[in-house]
């Protein structure tokens, strides 16, 4: 069975950027239990599932 996490710790990892309410690689795969890269390779092997605004990459000033 595995463990629910706090709503108030996924809250904490949603930010606005662009005027959508987003969430960081890094920050999912903390969530997740999994390194940053695991997430993104498998979000790339799996591209098709995903609508084509799901996503987006920062740019430096974002960061």
């Amino acid at each position: 069975m595995s463990n629910l996490i706090p709503v108030e710790r996924i809250e904490n990892k949603i930010y606005i950027i662009r005027g959508q309410k987003v969430m960081l690689d890094k920050d999912l795969a903390e969530l997740y239990g999994v390194k940053t890269f695991v997430l993104n390779q498998a979000v790339k092997r799996n591209i098709a599932r995903f609508p084509e605004d799901f996503m987006f990459s920062l740019s430096r000033k974002e960061i």
